[in-house]
């Protein structure tokens, strides 16, 4: 069963080519509003703006880390159908805003919806997209959602901008129509790549007795090395202070015009690169990608330091390099790590980037506050700079075991004989949210949501 559903010859399967439309138009339509839920909330209902940063801090934790329960709820009611009723979720929270515009309650109560049916989501989605794939297809489809959400991220924003402040019933209608249309067509899915029984699960998902997730009773071999979880954490967490602050600190030393292009050259390069570098990011051994990783971070936030048209530029290229190598082989040693059903894994993996975001969110403000108040604002980039460095000096510089992935990298083939993960199933930001979507509300960094 897996090998009729898997990708044969580099080609996508039908559900695969499915899914990966519906990943590009549901960021479409949700970033044709999220990003100015703010706005919406302050200017249009009232609210003030504590309370409207209470409103989304609550939303994005709730986005990040549901996706620990998404993980059982999937392997309770299958992948098909977990995706489905996060859609029904998701199109009943956009379709509220509509009467909700004129309440604060109903506005909330549907956004809350809205982070919830994401939080159900993402991970289902992405364990679906690679079941039944062989390991070394991982890093092809993984890389490919990824660009189909960030492709939709670049361009929902600008579609709706003219739209989403004058007439944002008719704006939030649409997104609810365009939900409830991908919500039937995941209805239509075949039923047997939706099952998530778990290892022991009885073979209850498959024809022949084969779950979706069954491990077909080989040992597992634990491998040492940093923890991807705590990798997720980190990379989250340093990149953060890029989407957070680098629109405070480009648009006064460039212009607006400026960082609108790099806006939409960061979302390019990411919708473009990150496929053609996924299997040479696999190949990476996971030390490896932390250096080229966390290095290119460092790099880039040291670049926008030094401010200017070509520091700015130049800085943000490299943190998307960054964004790219680690947040992909993140998910793909999370899998190839865990014995756990794919859609747990990614719910954990979000978790972890929820964790981040929110430490990010905490330290950024009063990092960037002192150093705007000392008149030291490129300061900010110099401490970032050197906390992208300090991951790899402290996880690397304590060899515990041989290196996870060393010979032979995650999302690759394994020789004959040895132990291997679910073939099975990243996100948000896109992670991302690896690229998923990114909380609710953002301030319009280059990669919003994700993971």
């Amino acid at each position: 069963m897996g090998a009729e559903r898997a990708a044969v010859g580099g080609r996508f399967t039908g559900p695969q080519v499915f899914l990966l439309a519906g990943s590009f138009l549901i960021t479409l339509g949700s970033f044709a509003v999220l990003p100015y839920m703010s706005v919406l909330l302050h200017q249009r209902l009232g609210l003030g703006l504590g309370t409207v940063g209470f409103v989304l801090a609550v939303a994005s934790l709730l986005q990040f880390s549901g996706g620990v329960v998404a993980g059982p709820v999937a392997g309770r009611i299958g992948l098909r159908r977990a995706m489905w009723v996060a859609l029904a979720l998701r199109t009943a929270g956009f379709a509220a805003f509509v009467p909700g515009l004129t309440s604060p309650v109903l506005a909330v109560g549907a956004l809350f919806l809205v982070s919830a049916g994401a939080a159900l989501y993402l991970p289902a989605n992405k364990a679906y997209l690679v079941d039944g794939a062989a390991e070394a297809e991982r890093p092809r489809l993984l890389s490919a959602s990824g660009s189909a959400f960030n492709a939709g991220m670049a361009l929902g924003p600008p579609l709706a901008a003219p739209f989403v402040l004058g007439s944002p019933m008719v704006v939030f209608s649409c997104v609810a129509g365009l939900f409830a249309l991908v919500g039937v067509g995941h209805a239509l899915l075949p039923p047997g790549n939706g099952t998530t029984a778990g290892p022991t699960g009885g073979g209850k998902g498959r024809p022949g007795g084969r779950s979706a997730d069954c491990h077909e009773d080989r040992p597992q071999k634990r491998r040492a090395g940093p923890s991807p979880f705590a990798v997720t954490v980190l990379s989250v967490y340093v990149f953060m202070f890029f989407q957070h602050y680098v629109a405070l600190y480009a648009i006064p030393r460039t212009s607006a015009a400026f960082y609108g292009g790099v806006l939409m050259g960061y979302a390019g390069l990411l919708v473009v690169a990150q496929p053609l570098l996924a299997h040479r990011i696999a190949a990476l051994s996971y030390r490896s990608a932390m250096r080229v990783g966390f290095g290119a971070m460092a790099a880039g936030a040291a670049s926008i330091g030094f401010g200017g048209y070509l520091g700015i530029g130049a800085g943000s290229a490299l943190m998307c390099l960054g964004e790219i190598v680690l947040f992909l082989k993140n998910d793909l040693e999370a899998l190839a790590r865990s014995p756990a059903p794919a859609a747990s894994v990614f719910g954990r993996q979000r978790l972890a980037a929820g964790i981040g975001a929110f430490g990010s969110g905490v330290v950024g403000g009063q990092l960037y506050g002192a150093a705007e108040a000392a008149d030291a604002v490129p300061g900010f980039w110099v401490a970032v700079c050197v906390q992208a460095l300090l991951p790899p000096l402290f996880l690397l510089g304590r060899r515990t075991g041989p290196d996870a992935g060393a010979g032979r990298a995650s999302g690759t083939a394994r020789p004959s004989g040895t132990a291997s993960p679910s073939d099975t199933d990243r996100p948000t930001g896109t992670a991302h949210a690896p690229a998923t979507e990114r909380p609710p509300g953002g301030p319009g960094g280059p990669s919003r949501s994700r993971r």
